[in-house]
């Protein structure tokens, strides 16, 4: 916590005692209850599209079941009909190009899983604030510092030791994963650009429409009807998680801080190990394990130096 933030509670908690005191304690406590939520969603949806990909089903037609899905529950939630504000955007091609990389995101994420672990495919994801950070100088006009810059390095190194190039045990679909990493990155970039032009409900209502109509025309090529109510049950399954864990994580922002839930977006990483083993009997090597921590390790320092940044100038 800042430390000008710090001296606040302290002199709240002089004046109005104990039980106002633990009031914003309480909400940041549900705000991490529902990150590790939102987090564990996307285990599941991980687990679930491995586990459609295992069956044989094509990981595009996975992919056009989560947007469609989602489309499906945003429109009657956000209802365009009575609120036509909400599909009015002031930088549609951001949209569009956001909405995209979203699409390539998911895509490549489930291509991925049909031969990766859960847990490799989310180490190497871990790495995308890095890319973020990276990007945000030329992209956002933000500066980075030596010590930014190095611990970026350090974790790039991480991605490396995950993926092992050139000791002949990388699998192809790392580039996959690799690519999931990269879209990733822009798309976190081109959000926080919308986030000055629009507003988050219509940036959530276009998040899965160019991914639908680029299916769209592609579906009739792909698409084979589930033998099993246990596949249908599974395509299903993977837009509701993912549109419960995304309206998780909204929850949780409306409730703590950014800095604050950040470091327990890692606690992906237990739920993934945790369903590679129960669901498929997965378990991690010693390097993606060693990997995944220095990723880890990286992000959280990057994370400590932002939170130390926007203090001292509070605390000035």
């Amino acid at each position: 916590m800042p430390q000008a933030h710090a001296q606040a509670d302290d002199h709240a908690h002089a004046v109005t005692g104990p039980a106002t005191r633990t009031a914003p304690d309480r909400r940041r406590l549900v705000g991490i209850a529902l990150m590790c939520g939102a987090v564990a969603s996307f285990a599941s949806l991980d687990a679930c599209g491995k586990t459609l990909a295992g069956l044989g089903v094509d990981p595009l037609v996975s992919t056009f079941m989560r947007y469609a899905v989602n489309v499906a529950l945003i429109t009657l939630v956000l209802n365009p009909v009575r609120h036509p504000e909400v599909v009015r955007s002031r930088r549609l091609t951001l949209q569009i190009l956001r909405s995209l990389l979203l699409f390539g995101t998911t895509a490549l994420n489930f291509l991925a899983l049909r031969y990766l672990q859960l847990a490799e495919t989310v180490s190497i994801q871990f790495a995308a604030p890095l890319a973020v950070a990276l990007l945000a100088g030329p992209l956002l006009g933000e500066r980075s510092s030596r010590d930014r810059l190095a611990a970026i390095a350090v974790g790039f190194l991480g991605v490396l030791v995950i993926v092992r190039p050139g000791l002949g045990t990388v699998h192809p679909a790392v580039l996959f994963s690799l690519g999931n990493m990269v879209c990733y990155a822009f798309y976190v970039i081109l959000t926080r650009k919308l986030a000055a032009h629009d507003s988050t409900r219509t940036t959530l209502f276009f998040s899965g429409l160019s991914g639908l109509a680029v299916m769209l025309p592609v579906l009739p090529w792909i698409w084979s009807s589930p033998a099993t109510w246990q596949v249908w049950g599974l395509l299903v399954g993977i837009g509701l998680i993912g549109t419960f864990g995304h309206w998780l994580l909204i929850l949780a922002h409306a409730r703590a801080p950014a800095s604050v839930l950040a470091p327990f977006i890692y606690t992906q990483l237990v739920w993934s190990v945790t369903l590679g083993f129960l669901v498929f009997g997965d378990v991690p090597s010693g390097w993606t394990l060693a990997g995944a921590m220095i990723v880890i390790g990286s992000g959280l320092y990057l994370l400590a130096q932002e939170a130390g940044r926007r203090a001292r100038p509070e605390a000035g």
